[in-house]
């Protein structure tokens, strides 16, 4: 008999599967994208995504000149990671006007889930069924209601794998980009915020 009360804990897909690749190839497109960037100031930004199907790092989407830091972090996706290089100006304390290129490595970290709620009903064989992302069912069974589960849902093996990918391709792109000047790796927005960048081109 389950007591009542709130329940906590975390519902798994699946265990993450070793074995991935060791390295995508980088597109043509992708090199020439970021010496526009690097020589011509052509774009602010450019992300960068893994395409399975072409094994290789490609352009996803790129920013102009105008466009602001909070325009470039609205551009990474909340549930997936990329590859980014920003091109930061700052004026130093002697007021000359300076840039530098960061490459960012974006991998969000396998718990950045929220927690939901789910909310019970009684079956026929007086047993609990609840439904989960409108996509599976689960099912526990008790004599008793009245009682409240909340979940968070780790990533699925389609995410799992994808952070491999990029953390084992990361090292080959970076070596196709010359003249980065910082590298940071970004589990989080706060941990490449405006000031993180200010800080570390000061």
């Amino acid at each position: 008999m389950l007591d009542s009360g709130v329940r906590y804990g975390y519902v798994f897909d699946a265990k993450a599967k070793g074995n991935a690749s060791s390295g995508m190839g980088v597109a043509e497109h992708s090199k020439s994208t970021y010496l526009e960037l690097q020589r011509k100031k052509v774009f602010r930004y450019v992300i960068f995504k893994i395409d399975e199907k072409k094994k290789e790092v490609i352009v996803e989407k790129t920013g102009g000149p105008t466009e602001s830091y909070d325009d470039f972090a609205a551009s990474l996706p909340e549930s997936d990671c990329r590859y980014a290089v920003y091109d930061f100006d700052f004026v130093t304390s002697e007021n000359c006007q300076k840039s530098k290129i960061f490459f960012i490595a974006w991998s969000v970290s396998s718990f950045n889930c929220k927690v939901q709620k789910l909310k019970f009903f009684e079956c026929e064989n007086h047993g609990i069924s609840f439904s989960f992302l409108s996509s599976t069912r689960w099912s526990f069974s008790a004599h008793h209601l009245g009682f409240t589960l909340f979940f968070c849902r780790s990533p699925s093996v389609s995410r799992i794998r994808s952070k491999m990918l990029y953390a084992t391709s990361k090292d080959r792109f970076r070596r196709e980009l010359d003249g980065i000047h910082y590298e940071i790796q970004a589990t989080d927005p706060t941990e490449m915020d405006l000031e993180v960048i200010r800080e570390r081109a000061h």
